[in-house]
């Protein structure tokens, strides 16, 4: 019998910001039985990691600790031992004022076998965020990071303030609630109290806020604002660039909350694309996508495939199931040889191309009447046209083309029902005054909205709609919203493009 043997994953998380995780952190987190991870780890990160894998929670907020120090060394070495891969997920680098080291030292001692990977600190990452370089040629050839939290139980301080004061670029982790002492300490040991000081709280994320004075003021304007953790320190003349490089902050979605309403299976090129423009994102899909209740209709369909002349998608999840159902048949690919094959718009026609199937109508409208539109040249008196579709759908496209004379069917190949998402997760949301505008992609988001909120919901003046489309903005309307921000083109790229010409505008 071969003993299945543990093994201990310590995996810098990084800063904040879901992109700057490493790839061989995935790979780790892919692996993993067990997870333990501490509070600043994001939900995009978790999301590496197996569908199976169980989570362990071992944060610390507001200085209570979920577990201590003692019982997470032990939580990994009880884990390990029973076989299981364990990824420990810490945030930054775990050898950077993490902890990890002790961490490790610990199962060293217990001979469980670990690997470190080792992760994009906040050290170097946020204050790259806020446009300061920690050095540079006009500026500073030193650096030095040095903890703004030391351990409560030494005697005195470990940290030469008098050699520090001789190095061009400090950086502090951890060091808001000591900063009055950090500030009057490196003054004492000679540094300048004009020396340019900022604080950077929520670095590389959409809520990252810069605040630069000196190390004078800086403790007083902190206090005046509330500045509160997590922040990084950095003291220096390369703050004074902070004006002229400050990238991440002027995105033109830079910090406005955006909530996606779309099934969250479809949400990745959405959030991409917000991510990149700065734009805080709140997922809350208000509908789920599910197979018919039988397959029965579609499979009659597939199995009859080449009796058809036309197969029209006018969905990406309809492009989804039909395929899935025509792999899992007798027939193939080659059996929709001398089918024309019409996609409603891009991103439809690309999911149809991912399976070798070359597209051969795009319509330069993206709705059923384009796709009326474009088959207006085609003789389609007799033709046999298939639509797999969603249960709930308008019959502008199938009345349309009956009038031409042609033969459809109209099958349903998938369902949108509820999420099951709960009115307070966005209530809630909106009453922080963390909503700045709430997307539709389609009827069926808005009616299952209107269902989770209720009609009455008191949607605050501040918060903006916007649609895909005139026939969302249309089923929005009737729903009692108002539509603030219309994209005519059905296409994510292009309503994230018009997002940023909203909040860009004077």
């Amino acid at each position: 019998m071969i003993v299945k043997k543990g093994k201990v994953y310590l995996i810098g998380a990084g800063p904040g910001d879901p992109g700057l995780f490493t790839l061989k952190g995935v790979q780790c987190l892919k692996r993993a039985d067990v997870v333990i991870y501490d509070h600043l780890v994001s939900e995009e990160i978790l999301a590496h990691a197996q569908t199976s894998v169980r989570m362990i929670y071992a944060g610390k907020e507001g200085g209570k600790h979920t577990l201590t120090q003692d019982q997470i060394n032990h939580a990994l070495v009880d884990e390990a031992e029973k076989g299981l891969v364990v990824a420990r997920l810490k945030g930054g680098d775990p050898f950077i004022f993490g902890r990890g080291g002790e961490e490790v030292e610990f199962l060293a001692g217990k001979g469980i076998p670990f690997e470190i990977v080792p992760g994009v600190t906040s050290a170097i990452a946020v204050p790259a965020y806020a446009g300061i370089p920690l050095t540079h040629r006009s500026h500073a050839s030193t650096v030095a990071f040095i903890t703004g939290h030391e351990d409560p139980t030494k005697e005195e301080s470990r940290i030469e303030w008098k050699s520090l004061s001789g190095i061009e670029t400090l950086v502090f982790l951890m060091g808001v609630k000591n900063l009055p002492n950090i500030t009057s300490s490196l003054m004492a040991a000679g540094k300048s109290p004009e020396t340019p000081a900022a604080l950077i709280r929520w670095g590389t994320t959409a809520e990252q806020e810069t605040l630069v004075g000196n190390l004078a003021n800086l403790a007083q304007l902190a206090k005046t604002r509330g500045f509160k953790p997590p922040s990084i320190l950095v003291v220096g003349s390369v703050v004074s660039l902070h004006p002229i490089l400050n990238w991440f902050e002027t995105k033109p979605l830079f910090g406005r909350g955006v909530v996606i309403t779309r099934p969250e299976a479809q949400t990745e090129e959405f959030l991409d694309l917000l991510h990149a423009e700065g734009a805080r994102t709140y997922l809350f899909p208000t509908i789920k996508i599910a197979p018919p209740e039988n397959f029965g209709d579609l499979d009659q369909a597939v199995a009859s495939i080449d009796a058809y002349d036309w197969l029209i998608f006018t969905s990406a999840n309809a492009v989804r199931f039909f395929f899935q159902r025509l792999q899992e048949s007798a027939k193939d690919l080659r059996d929709l040889k001398g089918i024309r094959i019409c996609a409603i718009g891009p991103t439809t026609a690309r999911q149809i191309e991912n399976h070798g199937i070359a597209v051969d109508l795009v319509p330069e409208v993206f709705t059923s009447e384009g796709i009326l539109d474009a088959l207006k040249n085609q003789d389609m008196s007799g033709k046999r046209v298939l639509i797999p579709r969603a249960g709930k759908a308008r019959d502008v496209l199938p009345h349309g083309l009956m009038q031409t004379g042609a033969r459809v069917d109209c099958i349903t190949a998938y369902r949108t029902v509820p999420s099951g998402r709960k009115k307070a997760e966005l209530d809630g949301l909106i009453k922080e005054g963390l909503v700045d505008v709430i997307t539709f992609t389609s009827p069926s988001t808005v009616e299952n909205f209107i269902k989770i909120m209720g009609e009455d919901y008191p949607l605050p003046p501040t918060v903006k709609i916007a649609c895909i489309g005139p026939v969302t903005a249309e089923a929005t309307r009737k729903a009692g919203l108002n539509v603030d921000i219309l994209q005519e083109r059905y296409t994510v790229p292009a309503l994230v493009q018009r997002l940023v010409q909203y909040f860009s505008a004077p």
